[in-house]
Order: C-alpha cells, then sequence, then structure tokens
C-alpha cells in the first residue's frame, strides 16, 4: 500500500484540531461567554457564582458527568450510534470488504476443520468432500478475481497472478 504522508498529516491534523484543540476552544468560549455575557450582568447568578473561577469549577463540575452520562446514553442506548456505525461501515470499502472475504473464508474453514477431523481419525475423505472443497475453491477464486476496493481492482493476493 502506498502511504501518501500529505494526506496522512492532513488527516491527522484534522483529527487533532477537532478532536482536541477545537474541543477546548470551545469550552472556554462557552464558559466565558455565558459568565460575562449572562452571570455578570444578572444579580442574582453573581451571588451564585462570585467569580469566573468558582462558576468555572461549579459548572465543571456539574458539566462532566452531566456529559458522560450523554455520551453514554449516545453509545449504549439509543439507536443514534448504531445508524452512525451503519453509515460508516456502508462507506468504507475496505470495511466491506473485510466482510465480504470474512463470509467467504467461513465456509471453506467449516470444510476444511471437518476434514481434519477425520484426517485426525483416521477416516477416508470421501470423493464428495473433494469435490465440496473444490465448489470452494473455485467460489474464492471467483470472489479473488471480481473483488474490487474502492475503484481500484486488486487480484494482489492471487497465487497465479496474471
Amino acid at each position: 500500500m502506498k502511504r501518501n504522508l500529505t494526506f496522512r498529516a492532513w488527516y491527522y491534523f484534522r483529527m487533532g484540531w477537532s478532536t482536541y484543540v477545537a474541543f477546548l476552544f470551545a469550552a472556554i468560549n462557552t464558559l466565558t461567554v455565558t459568565y460575562y455575557l449572562a452571570i455578570e450582568k444578572a444579580p442574582t447568578l453573581k451571588e451564585i457564582f462570585p467569580s469566573f473561577l468558582s462558576y468555572v469549577f461549579i459548572v465543571t463540575a456539574i458539566g462532566i458527568p452531566f456529559l458522560v452520562a450523554i455520551g453514554y446514553l449516545h453509545f449504549k442506548k439509543s439507536s443514534a450510534y448504531k445508524a452512525e456505525a451503519d453509515i460508516s461501515f456502508e462507506s468504507h470499502p475496505h470495511l466491506k470488504r473485510i466482510l465480504q472475504n470474512t463470509e467467504n473464508m467461513l465456509p471453506l474453514y467449516l470444510k476444511m476443520s471437518e476434514i481434519m477431523i477425520k484426517i485426525s481419525k483416521n477416516e477416508k475423505i470421501t470423493d464428495d468432500e473433494i469435490q465440496e472443497v473444490s465448489k470452494l475453491q473455485s467460489h474464492l477464486s471467483e470472489h479473488i478475481d471480481k473483488r474490487i476496493t474502492g475503484q481500484y481492482e486488486s487480484n494482489v493476493y492471487r497465487s497465479d497472478k496474471k
């Protein structure tokens, strides 16, 4: 696989920015704006939060557990995360290929394990079983020939490369 350092660096930059830096800036901005535009101008709220630091500590003490609970509900109790994961899987050609490869390999693994058990018991392998394995191999060969990842066809893993 050819690695494009520029695009990898760009991707890592965006992940670092959106996950950490932008999050931190947004939190600081929200705390600053809400305190100096809302709380400082309301005498009742100013009594509850006499200084910006007290406001930050109280909001952080309440906000972090609250946001953790919301995150937990999002991932574990709502259909939202499942929909996000489905969309991500559907649009990711490599994950699709892994699933297809796995689905195609499982019958072969099963048949091979059955044959290995017979061999370990010194039993003879029947012609039907050999024919079944040949069919599975043929099916895998067809799968390899027409396999596409994204927009690029690949016969990299073929033992009899054309």
